[in-house]
This record gives C-alpha cells, sequence and structure tokens, in this order.
C-alpha cells in the first residue's frame, strides 16, 4: 500500500476501490450519521451513550426524559474536524460540552440551519440540520478495535490497539508493539478465548476484561449481522464508573448486500454528495469529481487511474472521472458526456474507452445521440480500441460532429490537455 500512497493515482484508485477491490476502500459508499451507527450499535445491545436527536423542529421534547451529569452537543454532517470547526454565522464549534440541559436548546439553534465549515468540509461548509445530544462520560482510558475485511486473511481480522482515540496509522509506524491483529475465522466467530484474550490486551482488568470481552463478541455478531466490511470503535473507552463503552463508530457496508440490509442502506445520506454523482449513481455510474480542467469519460478503474496518469505526464489535470463499467446502454452513455459537461470546471472531454465487454459501437451510439441533443460546449477528444471500435469510429466520422478521433492514447491525453489550455 505504501506503493499506492507516492502514486498520482492513490486519490483515484481509493474513490474507486468500493466498486473494484472492497478491501482498498478509503471511502464510505453508505453515507450514514453517527447517531445512526450508534442506533445499530444499540440493536445489537452493545454498550454506548445514551442519546437523542433534535432536528430543524427544535422539539425539546426528546430531552424531557434525558438525565446526565453532562451533556456533548454535536452537529450531525459527514466530515470530521467538528469540534474546532465555525459556522457561517460565526458560532464557533460543532462539539460542546454543557452541564445545564437548558442550555441544549440554545446550542442546537446556533448550528441547526447554518452551514459547518471544517478542515474536511467544502469551503462555503456543510448545513446541518440534525444535532446528537449524547450523555458526556468520564473517561479513565481509551482503546481502539476494529474488525476488517483483510484480503491477506481471506476473511475478517481485528486490529486492537491499548493506544485508542487517536490515529491507528500513527500507533502502527510509531508503537507497532501497541498493535495487535487477529485473524478471525468467519465460521467460527470470535471464540470466549479469543475476545478473553484480546481484552487483556486492551489492558482491562479485573472485572473489566469479562466486560470487554462480551462487548467485542456483540461487536462481532453486528459485523456479521450487517454485512459490515469494516466497523472501527475509536475510541472503546473505559469510564471512571466501571463501564466499557463504544463511543465512537464507523461502518463500512458491502454494497453486494444491499438487498439484504434494505432497512439500513434506506438511511444513505445523500443531502452531501455532488448532484452529479447522485445522478451518476442512479444511472449505475461511477462519477468522481477533481479539481483539474479535464472531464474523462473512461470504463474500467485501472484504464481510469492509467488515464490520469497518462493526461499528468502531459501537463494536465482531470476535472472529474465518469466510469462507465461494464454492462453500459447507449442512454447511459449519452447521459454521462451531459454530467461530464456538466461541471463547469471542464474546458476539454477526453473518452478513453477499451471494449472488452462493452461494445465500442455502443459508446459511439451513445456519443452522438448525446451531440445531437446538445452540441458539445468543449472539445471533445475520442479513442476506442477493442471491441468492435472500427464500426464505432466509422460511425463517428461518418456523424459529421465536431469532435477528434485519435487512435493513438498518448497523442489523444496530449491533445486534451492542449485543448483545455
Amino acid at each position: 500500500m505504501a506503493v499506492l500512497k507516492t502514486s498520482t493515482n492513490y486519490k483515484l484508485l481509493t474513490l474507486l476501490a468500493p466498486r473494484y477491490c472492497p478491501q482498498l476502500s478509503a471511502r464510505r459508499n453508505l453515507n450514514l450519521q453517527e447517531f445512526h451507527s450508534k442506533d445499530l450499535l444499540r440493536k445489537y445491545q452493545v454498550s454506548i451513550q445514551d442519546f437523542r436527536v433534535i432536528d430543524s423542529k427544535l422539539d425539546s421534547k426528546p430531552l424531557s426524559d434525558f438525565k446526565a451529569n453532562e451533556y456533548v452537543v454535536k452537529a450531525q454532517i459527514l466530515a470530521g474536524g467538528r469540534g474546532k470547526g465555525h459556522f457561517d454565522n460565526g458560532f464557533k464549534g460543532g462539539v460542546h460540552l454543557t452541564k445545564n440541559r437548558d442550555e441544549i436548546l440554545k446550542l442546537a439553534q446556533n448550528m441547526i440551519g447554518h452551514k459547518l465549515i471544517t478542515k474536511q468540509t467544502p469551503k462555503d461548509g456543510i448545513l446541518v440540520d440534525k444535532v446528537m445530544v449524547a450523555e458526556s462520560v468520564n473517561i479513565k482510558r481509551e482503546t481502539y478495535f476494529s474488525i476488517v475485511m483483510e484480503r491477506s486473511f481471506n476473511g475478517a481480522a481485528i486490529v486492537a490497539s491499548p493506544a485508542g482515540g487517536m490515529d491507528i496509522e500513527a500507533v502502527a509506524e510509531k508503537t507497532p508493539h501497541l498493535l495487535k491483529t487477529v485473524p478471525i475465522d468467519i465460521y467460527e466467530g470470535v471464540t470466549d478465548k479469543v475476545a478473553n484474550e484480546l481484552a487483556e490486551f486492551l489492558e482491562f482488568k479485573g472485572p473489566l476484561k469479562s466486560k470487554c470481552a462480551e462487548e467485542i463478541k456483540k461487536l462481532w455478531e453486528l459485523f456479521i449481522k450487517v454485512d459490515a466490511t469494516q466497523l472501527e470503535i475509536n475510541p472503546l473507552v473505559e469510564t471512571d464508573d466501571g463501564r466499557v463503552i463504544s463511543v465512537d463508530a464507523k461502518i463500512n457496508f458491502d454494497d453486494n448486500a444491499n438487498f439484504r440490509q434494505q432497512e439500513i442502506f434506506a438511511l444513505d445520506d445523500l443531502s452531501e454528495s455532488d448532484p452529479r454523482e447522485r445522478e451518476a449513481a442512479s444511472l449505475n455510474l461511477t462519477y468522481i469529481d477533481m479539481d483539474g480542467s479535464i472531464g474523462c469519460m473512461v470504463n474500467g478503474a485501472g484504464l481510469a487511474m492509467a488515464t490520469m496518469d497518462i493526461i499528468t505526464l502531459n501537463g494536465g489535470k482531470a476535472a472529474n472521472f465518469l466510469d462507465l463499467g461494464g454492462g453500459v446502454g447507449q442512454k447511459q452513455v449519452s447521459a454521462a458526456l451531459k454530467i461530464l459537461e456538466s461541471d463547469p470546471k471542464v474546458k476539454s472531454i477526453f473518452v478513453n474507452v477499451f471494449g472488452g465487454i462493452v461494445n465500442c459501437v455502443t459508446i459511439a451510439n451513445g456519443i452522438i445521440a448525446a451531440c445531437k441533443e446538445n452540441p458539445p460546449k468543449h472539445p471533445l477528444i475520442v479513442r476506442l480500441e477493442g471491441t468492435n471500435s472500427e464500426i464505432a469510429l466509422k460511425l463517428l466520422e461518418e456523424s459529421g460532429l465536431p469532435m477528434k478521433i485519435i487512435n493513438d492514447v498518448d497523442k489523444a491525453a496530449k491533445t486534451a490537455v492542449q485543448l483545455a489550455k
């Protein structure tokens, strides 16, 4: 993985990976807000903080029976760094602590209906429409616990560390002895022996050791039952009153299990995603926004990464990628071209398709249909190779439409870069 991270195509790999190579995924396809993840943990009897959710109605009823010594009020957006963020109304911080229940609604009013800006949000921020209010717990000690699907183990593995509440990559790099990886037989599951050994490694002692072991077994059950590919608890804490609690959770799901997990997938929060990405997804296409000036239509993750590299080598930058996948039809191709053109950053469009399962004639007909309906606003460079490419290229040439048909991929990329300038 270290080699991949140095490549110019790493960003693209991590975004396309969930579709083609789930074990490399760095992106959550199913977007669940924090309170949804906590709901799932509670459903499987994992110990969590008690919590409530306040929405734009600012109804205080959910708080009427909620008693705690201290409350955590957290803006619900799909981005990190909320505590250090600020709102477009000048209010500071997306996470606040208060011991006064009457102050909760005042804090929520300053968050809901306003945009929260953090290091991980767009410059304009993300609109907050819900706030989670959780019981604040006095943390005595923080640990790290996760379950992931790992190719090298041909299945699931547990990764644990007594050094929780921090970047686990930093723990692995600086103190590898504080990291333990345990492969789990998917049929045998987490046994009492494994759970107890992990609890001991996490330095839970006395009665807390058995409590931790029970939590580990519940987390495993959740992981299996919801078809998760990753379940990360950071931190899994020991409180000063002798509890073991999962304070924060990140859950990734197997997209292929959508038919089994319809209730969970129905929770998908699309409000913060790019509308072009949503439109592409509705057509079973994959759209990825980037920061260059060349729109790219490709088929397959490997060709997408190669296309970005060759554009970069010729001095250009991709504005976006639209991956057609394998079973694309003419209407999808037409829609794909329109989606690429709708990006204001785009100055030229490079269609680079290698037809295997995909028939190049389908691609050509889709491009022709789209161009006839809406004449292209930007220079269009087309390179088609593979299945029926000769017939497809002839169709494009005879269409009389303004486009540059170039078979040599390096020359095609160079032309796309020049025309974008």
